[in-house]
């Protein structure tokens, strides 16, 4: 029996593609994880939290574990409200919407903005997990490439009038990640993003803006698109997972009052108190504005590193741009294909991520992989590059 018939033709379309996870191999042990988009471990904070979690229950002893929740989660959105009015982004409580993580507001967003009539535009290469999460509700993808300052707006600008020209339907939403993007590290330019709203207004589209890393910058950090938007048109993702811990499922969506309630029509959940509770008496004691600064150099500090061996042991055929923040270098390589290459360099003992994983179109990227930076001890970071360059 053909179960999949009981499928909407938008979740039957999403099943074309990889599944979830489908890049993630068994690693042998002691593989190097150059994959891995995770921070380093020392600059978790768990002391820290394990404090906030014991001055969270001695302070509220039993509240933090019914339904009802604690006085402390519910001053979790003052703290970040107050964080994002330091990065420029006005926003008031009515504004926010606290989920589990940036991966729920993707789909929360996606939930209540799309369907299978609805053109979806995204940058190529982009965010896997969102692709995942598009296909689950549309298969109407198309994506716009990126170069060294961005989304090439003058390419999405020009699909949009030959669009209109012919007829075709606009893009109802783009999603762009404009500050130190995951893959390619790239940051849209100051001169791109006022494009990219002007495009919004003039087209009549919403921009939804992944900032998942906009604070990790290691020059002067770009202005949110979200700071710079007068019309309401940006809907703003963040998330603690980069500059605190992925663990904590922390993350949030900035949009107008509106859209705001409609995403929370689809959030189930009646949010988690404990863990909001610890991480706004964590926030309480140890800023954002303070720690920060420390994980800016930490970060740049890897990123110097690994491009420091990139330059040591990489062929000639090898080519990357230097990412200004965030946690990974985009490598391109000549008349390779690297997810056919993977197995050998498990065995080798490092992994990575091929770079046609974060494409809509198949076969895009087959000659790129991301590295990440972020986790790997220094040495393991050497080592591993060497054994890369070794393969390729």
């Amino acid at each position: 029996m053909d179960y999949t018939r009981f499928l909407p033709a938008a979740v039957q379309a999403a099943l074309r593609f990889d599944p979830p996870g489908a890049w993630i191999p068994e690693l042998p042990p002691g593989c190097i994880r150059l994959s891995a988009g995770y921070p380093a471990a020392e600059l978790v904070p768990a002391q820290q939290m394990v404090q906030a979690t014991a001055n969270l229950v001695n302070s509220e002893y039993d509240l933090p574990f019914h339904y009802a929740g604690s006085p402390a989660a519910m001053a979790l959105p003052n703290l970040i409200l107050q964080r994002l009015m330091e990065r420029q982004i006005q926003a008031a409580a009515d504004n926010l919407l606290i989920t589990a993580g940036s991966c729920q507001a993707l789909d929360l967003v996606a939930h209540a903005l799309i369907d299978g009539t609805t053109t979806v535009a995204v940058e190529g290469p982009t965010y896997m997990e969102a692709l995942e999460i598009f296909h689950n509700y549309t298969d109407r993808v198309v994506s716009y490439p990126v170069d060294g300052e961005g989304l090439q707006v003058d390419a999405f600008e020009e699909d949009l009038i030959r669009r209109r020209a012919g007829n075709q339907p606009i893009p109802g939403l783009l999603y762009t990640i404009p500050s130190f993007q995951n893959p390619t590290g790239t940051t849209v330019s100051l001169d791109r993003r006022r494009r990219l709203l002007d495009l919004a207004q003039e087209y009549d589209f919403l921009i939804l803006e992944d900032d998942a890393y906009g604070e990790l910058s290691f020059a002067k950090p770009p202005i949110p698109l979200k700071a710079m938007d007068d019309s309401g048109r940006v809907i703003h993702l963040g998330s603690l997972s980069k500059v605190v811990a992925p663990g904590l499922r922390i993350g949030w969506i900035v949009a107008s009052p509106k859209l705001v309630e409609a995403f929370s029509w689809f959030k189930k959940d009646l949010g988690h108190p404990v863990t909001e509770g610890a991480v706004a008496k964590y926030l309480e004691s140890e800023p954002l504005s303070a720690r920060v600064l420390t994980l800016r150099e930490a970060y740049r500090k890897r990123r110097d590193h690994m491009l420091q061996a990139l330059r040591r042991y990489m062929p000639d055929r090898v080519s990357w741009r230097t990412p200004d923040g965030g946690f990974f270098i985009w490598l391109e390589v000549e008349n390779a294909d690297t997810k056919a290459l993977l197995p050998r360099s498990l065995a080798t003992g490092v992994a990575y991520v091929p770079g046609t994983y974060f494409y809509h179109e198949p076969g895009q990227g087959a000659n790129a992989l991301r590295l990440s930076f972020s986790h790997v001890d220094f040495q393991s970071m050497e080592k591993g590059v060497e054994l890369l360059a070794g393969l390729l």
